[in-house]
């Protein structure tokens, strides 16, 4: 199997090397920067450089860039992809390049699907890439015809070398909603939090739970921008509804009112049970 990989940042990098785990697998990437794409082929993580001749050969191919560079990489490229190509996006929002890549995909005859590997690390670049990222991770898929059995078993078998543990199926619209929650908003809180002026002087007095909600604030910004403004609807909604409940919690410590404090510090306790028993 011939694989198509453009962008070799961590998520793609990662896919690349995944793939090579397969003895079967030709790797063929694409990335602006060409130094790191020579850096990959002497790794031994990419096999050749894709161009828009060997496109043809490649039974899946990945774009793994910036949204913006996905789209552009894509709306280039369509004419050259063949019928029997799958084209699939690993970006972290799916509304817009899924707008434009449906329709593109049915004018030119190829198969595109949304696609959205949930897992990765607050690092990022080719060099933090690693071959078990995927393994046991979700992966989610967003097809052009929802019950298109026949698609998804193809995409199951295609990504099987990656190693992902489940594949949910969703529409682009229902992806997008669950992202601002599960991922914008953590790097978002994670961010702004650690702007505290106490911050600098944490060291002796920080264990698990300053790690944990810090951990993304080590983010890429230019990435993280594009996709917070393409998703800026949902986000909203969510940052609207933190600062409201975190106003809460304000509330109850300036007036000292114990009764309300525990209240509402219990059913952020019981949610968490619940979700976690479901």
């Amino acid at each position: 199997m011939k694989v198509g990989i453009v962008g070799l940042g961590l998520i793609g990098g990662s896919m690349a090397k995944a793939f090579k785990r397969s003895a079967d697998v030709t790797v063929l990437a694409d990335n602006r920067n060409k130094t790191m794409l020579d850096f990959a082929m002497l790794s031994g993580a990419v096999d050749a450089p894709l161009t828009m001749e060997n496109l043809k050969d490649c039974e899946i191919l990945l774009l793994c860039s910036y949204p913006e560079a996905a789209e552009e990489y894509l709306k280039n490229a369509a004419e050259h992809i063949p019928a029997d190509t799958l084209v699939m996006d690993c970006l972290g929002t799916k509304r817009k390049i899924c707008e434009m890549a449906f329709p593109l995909a049915e004018k030119y005859g190829f198969t595109f699907v949304g696609g959205h590997p949930m897992a990765g690390t607050h690092n990022s670049g080719f060099k933090f890439s690693r071959a078990d990222l995927f393994d046991g991770a979700p992966m989610v898929i967003v097809p052009p015809r929802y019950d298109e059995m026949e698609l998804l078993e193809r995409i199951k078998t295609l990504l099987e070398p990656v190693g992902f543990g489940s594949i949910t199926v969703t529409t682009a619209e229902k992806h997008d909603e669950m992202i601002a929650f599960t991922s914008q908003m953590a790097h978002i809180v994670s961010n702004a939090y650690i702007k505290s002026p106490r911050a600098g002087s944490h060291k002796g007095f920080s264990a698990g739970s300053y790690r944990d909600l810090t951990r993304v604030a080590w983010l890429n910004p230019q990435m993280w921008t594009e996709l917070f403004l393409e998703n800026g609807d949902n986000l909203i909604k969510e940052l609207d509804f933190l600062i409201e409940r975190l106003g809460e919690y304000r509330t109850a410590i300036a007036e000292n009112d114990p009764d309300t404090l525990i209240r509402i510090l219990d059913e952020g306790r019981m949610r968490k049970k619940a979700i976690d028993e479901e």
